[in-house]
């Protein structure tokens, strides 16, 4: 081999060695480097990671992003506070600080996965095709961190959500402070885990939104949370772990949930096709959604379009009735004065398809039947209403709340029955209320249910008529003296049984004026023929059946309303 061809692979070797990490690699080890301009690409070339600069901000932040779609769409930021000024970032594994961040002063970290390595030379870096950024030990593969533990806004599919009990680590979500700063904002989406847990949605410190708690198979205040074949959902709540991680059937379709800077929580999947976010879910979105719309003890119900949202639970009224009647439920409700409820003949009315109050401050045992919470309720004097804790199968467990009953919302056609304490009272009034329109409703079935069997009964009659007269025409025979014999062909009376003398016991007889008008005076246009007899003539009797339905079916009407 000659010189020069020596000189060319060297050269290329060289050149292969200084190409962009995002041709070959998805890991780097200590002593390698992401500069700004590098990027690492997962096994699968789902994610990437590297420099990056949102909207028209000039400073520069480490992030992870799609690597397949072709709107760049961040979904983690690791030195979201603290950017690069300029395109002199460095990331590197830092044998005393694990993953760190420098600008253009080596000596100066911007940022750290503030973890200490025990042996840094068998340390590696990796983005995973879950979007997940690692650090682990290469020979044990132990994972010593990962970027899931520290979210942005962007919750991806198998990123928990919640609290590690143990070691006190909470994953939440935070929105950026705008479309070009990705910087801590001031929205939040978290777990809470005092009494029945649920997601809050909060703005500052306020509560925005809520979820609701967890019943089995959903969150009670996401109704759209319905068995998918592409999603799946993994709740846990136990002595070491408080988490909601949702799972994806397909890694091939992408889907994120992000929380956006103006306080929505939103989820979408990318389109091939149309090239674009398709966002299927968000909240909130009604005027009911928000937080405490109607105050305390009351329910919002979004669907009335000519009425105030806002209603008092059974037991209560509101507490600024001014306030109420200009449609400000922010006040709330208060109990009905001159109420008693300890051990006074009080029961509970029970308000269907609702999403139940918040739980943060409710009571939660999971062994108790329905029947049992309210035994369990009414011995204690502040409980103010109880619910199933679980709703699968038919539900299960126990929720009982003391003092107010704050978020409670109705949706159409799902949602949770709470059993609201009220005194004797107020039970009387509701049950006769109950009663009342049982009693209303099961008349007007009796009554439209008789008028259906009469149709059907005047139906069957006179298909029976028609039938016979198809299969042979009956000619009746009168005589009067030496009165002519008659054809009776169109009366709406028949019948073919006969007494014991041989004449038909159910066949009315006529005199001779109503013969006379029915054959039009013996007119010969009606004389048949001639028998035995005598003459024979047509007779036509006009028939009132139509006319006697017609007066049965409106006074039917008359006494069920």
């Amino acid at each position: 081999m000659s010189f020069g061809q020596c000189s060319m692979i060297t050269a290329l070797f060289i050149f292969l060695l200084h190409l962009p990490s995002s041709i070959s690699i998805d890991s780097i080890s200590l002593n390698q480097t992401i500069k700004d301009g590098d990027v690492l690409v997962s096994s699968r070339s789902h994610f990437a990671l590297g420099f990056f600069s949102p909207g028209d901000s000039g400073k520069r932040y480490v992030g992870v992003w799609y690597n397949k779609v072709p709107e760049q769409t961040i979904v983690w930021v690791a030195n979201r506070d603290n950017p690069v000024n300029d395109a002199s970032g460095l990331l590197v594994i830092d044998k005393d600080g694990g993953l760190v961040i420098y600008g253009k002063d080596r000596r100066v970290r911007i940022w750290s996965a503030n973890v200490t390595l025990s042996s840094p030379e068998n340390s590696m870096a990796k983005i995973l095709d879950t979007g997940n950024f690692v650090l682990f030990e290469n020979t044990s593969q132990k994972v010593l961190w990962e970027g899931f533990d520290y979210l942005s806004n962007t919750l991806l599919p198998f990123m928990k959500l919640g609290l590690n009990r143990r070691s006190g680590l909470n994953r939440f979500l935070t929105s950026w402070k705008s479309r070009d700063d990705p910087g801590t904002g001031n929205c939040s989406y978290r777990i809470d885990p005092s009494g029945f847990p649920q997601l809050f949605l909060y703005k500052g410190r306020a509560p925005w939104w809520r979820s609701g708690s967890w019943i089995g198979h959903r969150w009670s205040g996401v109704p759209e949370m319905t068995p998918n074949v592409i999603f799946n959902v993994s709740f846990v709540n136990n002595q070491d772990e408080l988490s909601v991680v949702y799972g994806i059937t397909n890694d091939s379709i992408f889907s994120r949930m992000v929380l956006n800077e103006s306080g929505t929580i939103e989820r979408s999947t990318w389109h091939d096709q149309l090239h674009q976010w398709m966002k299927f879910w968000s909240d909130p979105v009604e005027i009911c959604d928000n937080y405490g719309r109607c105050g305390p003890n009351s329910n919002c119900d979004p669907y009335h379009a000519d009425k105030f949202e806002c209603t008092c639970l059974p037991g209560f009224e509101p507490k600024m009735h001014n306030e109420w009647y200009l449609r400000d439920g922010s006040g709330g409700c208060v109990r009905k004065k001159g109420v008693s409820l300890c051990q006074n003949g009080e029961g509970f009315v029970k308000v269907s398809l609702v999403k139940a109050p918040d739980s943060s401050a409710a009571t939660v045992n999971m062994n108790l039947t329905l029947k049992e919470c309210e035994e369990e309720c009414l011995r204690n004097c502040s409980c103010t209403a109880y619910s199933n804790a679980n709703d699968l199968q038919g539900g299960s467990g126990c929720v009982t709340w003391h003092g107010d009953l704050m978020d409670t919302r109705t949706y159409t056609n799902v949602g949770q029955e709470l059993y609201i304490r009220v005194d004797s009272m107020e039970l009387a009034k509701y049950a006769k209320e109950a009663n009342g329109s049982i009693s209303k409703k099961g008349k007007l079935a009796i009554v439209i249910a008789s008028i259906l069997v009469f149709f059907l009964l005047i139906s069957v009659i006179y298909w029976s008529v028609k039938m016979k007269r198809k299969g042979k025409e009956k000619e009746d025979l009168f005589s009067y003296g030496a009165t002519p014999s008659f054809s009776y062909f169109e009366s709406s009376h028949r019948s073919t049984n006969l007494d014991d003398s041989g004449l038909n016991s159910d066949l009315p007889f006529f005199d001779l004026s109503t013969i006379s008008a029915a054959t039009q005076k013996f007119c010969n246009s009606n004389r048949l023929g001639e028998g035995g007899f005598g003459p024979v003539y047509k007779v036509v009797l006009e028939s009132t059946s139509a006319g006697m339905v017609v007066h049965f079916f409106l006074n039917a009407l008359r006494s069920a309303f």
